[in-house]
C-alpha cells in the first residue's frame, strides 16, 4: 500500500543550477546577486515599496516588532488561532498579545471584535491571512487609520493570494512571507518582510544588517558602515536565495497547479458535506487564494484522533492544525484574551488538513477522500 505523505517539497529544475552558480560567483554569503533578484521579483508580485529576504518568517515578524519600537506592555492585536511566531515577535519586545476570536467561516481574525479589544496601550493589529485566504482589510486598515494602529500582515500562507485584487502582504504596512518547505513556494527555511511604508525602509535596512548601515555603504552612500541601532543578523545565505530565485520564477504556474489539485479535492468533497460528514473550507468572492491548503472540519462528536489514527493506519498522513495560543503556557504568561475565543476553541478542535503538494496526483486524492468518507461513516 502506498503512503501518502502530508506534504511533498516542490523543484521547479532550476535550483541545484541557480546554487553552482552562486558557488562559481564565490558569493556565498548573504545579499549577493541571487537575493537582489529574489527582492525585485517580490516587490513586482507583491507591489511593495521594498522586500527584503530573511532567514525565517519569524525573522521578518521579528523584524516588524523592532521596526514597530514595540515596548513593554504594548498590545499587538492578533487571533490565538496561528503559529507562535506571530505572538513570539512582539513578546520577545515585551509587548502583550491580545488575543481575539476568529470567524466561523474563514478562521481569520474577526474584524468585528477587534475596535473593542482596542486600549490605550494597544500598538498595532496582525491579521494572519489562515490558509491563503485574505482577512477583512478594509475594515481591519480602517480600524487601524481612526485608532492611531499600525498593521502588519502575516501572510505566512499567503504568497500569491489576494483580496479585492490586491496582492496580501501588501496591504498593511508590513508584511511577512514564509518560504518554509510547508508553503508553496519554498527556500527549505526562508521568509521576507515586505515594507509597504516607505517610511520604514531605512531602518528596516539598518535592523536587518545587525544594526549597521551597512547596506547603505554597499551602494555607496556612506564612506564606512558603523552601529547605528539594535537590530540582528536576519539575511539568509545567497545559497537559500539561489533556490527560492527558482521557486519564484515558476510562482505563478506552482499556484496554478496548487489551485487545481484544491479544486480538485473540494469538488471530491461536496458530497461529504452534503450528507453532513464535514464542512468544505470557504473562500470569499473577494479573495483568491492560492490553493495552500485544504482543510475539513468534523461535525463536534466526531473524534478528530480517531480518523488521524484510522487514516494513518489506511497509510494516509492527514494532520491536525494549531494549538491555540491562549490554551498554551507561554499564551497565559504572556499574553492575555479579549473576550471569549468560543469559535477558535470549537474550529480548532475539529480541523484536520489534508496532504496537499504540487505533484498530488488524482487518484492519490481520489483515495484520501474514499478512505476519509469511509472513515467518517463509521465514526
Amino acid at each position: 500500500m502506498e503512503t501518502i505523505g502530508f506534504n511533498k517539497p516542490y523543484m521547479s529544475g532550476k535550483e541545484l543550477y541557480y546554487i553552482a552558480r552562486a558557488h562559481f560567483n564565490a558569493r556565498l554569503a548573504g545579499d549577493g546577486p541571487f537575493t537582489a533578484a529574489c527582492h525585485e521579483s517580490l516587490e513586482g508580485f507583491v507591489g511593495c515599496k521594498r522586500a527584503l529576504l530573511t532567514h525565517s518568517c519569524t525573522a521578518a515578524l521579528e523584524m516588524s516588532a523592532l521596526l514597530l519600537d514595540i515596548q513593554p506592555g504594548d498590545e499587538v492585536i492578533m487571533p490565538s488561532y496561528t503559529f507562535v511566531s506571530t505572538a513570539n515577535a512582539f513578546a520577545l519586545r515585551g509587548g502583550v498579545p491580545v488575543f481575539v476570536d476568529i470567524r466561523e467561516d474563514v478562521l481569520n481574525l474577526d474584524e468585528s471584535l477587534i475596535e473593542a479589544a482596542i486600549t490605550p496601550r494597544t500598538r498595532a493589529i496582525v491579521p494572519v491571512h489562515y490558509a491563503g485566504v485574505g482577512c477583512e482589510m478594509d475594515t481591519i486598515l480602517d480600524i487601524a487609520a481612526r485608532h492611531g494602529l499600525k498593521v502588519v500582515e502575516d501572510a505566512a500562507q499567503a504568497f500569491m493570494s489576494r483580496y479585492k485584487g490586491r496582492p496580501l502582504g501588501g496591504i498593511g504596512d508590513l508584511g511577512a512571507l514564509s518560504f518554509h518547505e510547508t508553503k508553496n513556494v519554498i527556500s527549505g527555511e526562508g521568509g521576507a518582510l515586505l515594507v509597504n511604508d516607505a517610511s520604514l525602509i531605512a531602518r528596516a535596512e539598518i535592523i536587518r544588517e545587525k544594526g549597521t548601515d551597512r547596506t547603505r555603504f554597499f551602494r555607496g552612500e556612506a564612506d564606512k558602515y558603523t552601529w547605528q541601532e539594535v537590530g540582528s543578523s536576519f539575511l539568509p545565505g545567497e545559497l537559500t536565495a539561489a533556490f527560492l530565485l527558482a521557486q519564484l520564477e515558476d510562482a505563478r504556474e506552482i499556484t496554478r497547479r496548487r489551485i487545481e489539485a484544491w479544486n480538485h479535492y473540494h469538488e471530491l468533497l461536496q458530497p461529504l458535506e452534503a450528507g453532513g460528514l464535514l464542512r468544505r473550507p470557504v473562500v470569499p468572492p473577494e479573495c483568491e487564494h492560492n490553493g495552500h491548503m485544504y482543510y475539513v472540519l468534523l461535525p463536534a462528536e466526531v473524534d478528530r484522533q480517531h480518523v488521524l489514527a484510522e487514516l494513518l493506519g489506511e497509510g494516509i498522513h492527514a494532520v491536525f492544525h494549531y494549538v491555540p495560543l491562549h490554551d498554551s503556557p507561554a499564551g497565559r504568561r504572556h499574553g492575555r484574551v479579549h473576550g471569549t475565543l468560543k469559535q477558535t476553541e470549537d474550529l480548532a478542535a475539529r480541523l484536520i488538513r489534508l496532504p496537499l503538494w504540487v505533484e498530488i496526483s488524482r487518484p492519490q486524492q481520489a483515495r484520501i477522500c474514499a478512505t476519509l468518507r469511509r472513515v467518517l461513516e463509521k465514526s
